[in-house]
């Protein structure tokens, strides 16, 4: 045993999506392999990043510990990504799919619904990864709604998303409902949901809830409603163990992204109104993806485990 532990470098754009991606394969790490963690805020243009690359070339990294991993996604972390790996060596992981080719990351983990040709450097997960766990026991009495917004894969509609809450709600009043919209969501709704009666009293603006309240919530919730378009939360009320149903929300174009939703309840993994899901399975995919990882590089167990 040793006490020296892992060094991950977490690169970021500032987008939340991105880094709860992150977040959620390092949390999963470090349930395996002590790991000592770092982030860095990446600021480059893309090309100065690209120019760093090719000259090997990472100044963020000049003052940390060697990474034996690194970490990103979002296509702005790309080149840095690469420069980051080419400068001061480690394995580089990039948690989408990537615009430049796959073969120059180590690894790549990347959603099914992203169609991924099978390839040696690819990893595919079931969704976008995060941090969410199940608590248990679950509370039988609590709810959540989760509200996203328009996209370029999805319109919008605030009074058909207030109706069909409205409907959620009243149909079991035996739930303690907590709802909640996301940054990308209207002003319309926020003011259409304080102005109902049956939303009011159990709304809650994101910009009025702590940093830890979703996770913690959602983690014990026993259902949850999530607006169709927001993929990244349907999979992390998936991966917190809850009974998921759709709230329907306009298609803007048919493509891969705007046919996830149906997918699932095909699946079965998710409901409608009217038609619940039957199960709930509960989603650990960081968990599989840093099992993988680790079976794939046995190396890393022997760095960095003190447990």
């Amino acid at each position: 045993m040793t006490d020296k532990r892992l060094v991950v470098w977490q690169l970021s754009d500032g987008k939340r999506g991105h880094e709860r991606q992150c977040e959620g394969l390092i949390t999963a790490l470090d349930e395996l392999v002590a790991l000592e963690c770092h982030r860095i805020r990446v600021t480059t243009t893309r090309m100065r990043a690209a120019i760093d690359a090719v000259r090997s070339v990472f100044p963020a990294g000049a003052a940390l510990p060697a990474p034996a991993l690194i970490v990103a996604a979002g296509s702005a972390c790309q080149w840095p990504l690469l420069a980051a790996r080419r400068a001061y060596g480690g394995r580089s992981i990039y948690l989408m799919r990537p615009l430049l080719p796959r073969a120059w990351f180590d690894v790549c983990v990347i959603p099914a619904h992203d169609q991924p040709a099978p390839h040696r450097h690819v990893i595919v997960s079931a969704g976008p990864l995060n941090p969410m766990r199940s608590s248990e026991p679950k509370d039988a009495t609590l709810g959540m709604i989760l509200v996203g917004g328009p996209s370029a894969h999805y319109g919008w509609d605030t009074a058909a998303v207030v109706s069909q809450i409205e409907r959620i709600i009243g149909e079991d009043r035996s739930i303690r409902w907590q709802v909640t919209d996301s940054r990308r969501t209207p002003a319309a709704f926020a003011a259409a949901a304080r102005a109902s009666p049956v939303i009011q009293t159990c709304f809650k603006p994101v910009n009025e809830c702590g940093p830890e309240w979703l996770q913690v919530t959602l983690a014990r919730a026993s259902q949850a409603w999530v607006s169709a378009d927001s993929i990244a939360m349907i999979f992390e009320a998936l991966s917190a163990g809850a009974r998921v149903g759709l709230i329907e929300v306009p298609v803007q174009r048919d493509d891969r992204i705007s046919r996830v939703a149906s997918d699932l309840v095909a699946r079965g993994w998710v409901g409608r109104l009217g038609a619940p899901a039957a199960s709930a399975p509960e989603l650990k995919e960081a968990q599989r993806c840093a099992q993988l990882l680790v079976a794939r590089w046995p190396d890393l167990d022997r760095v960095g485990n003190t447990r």
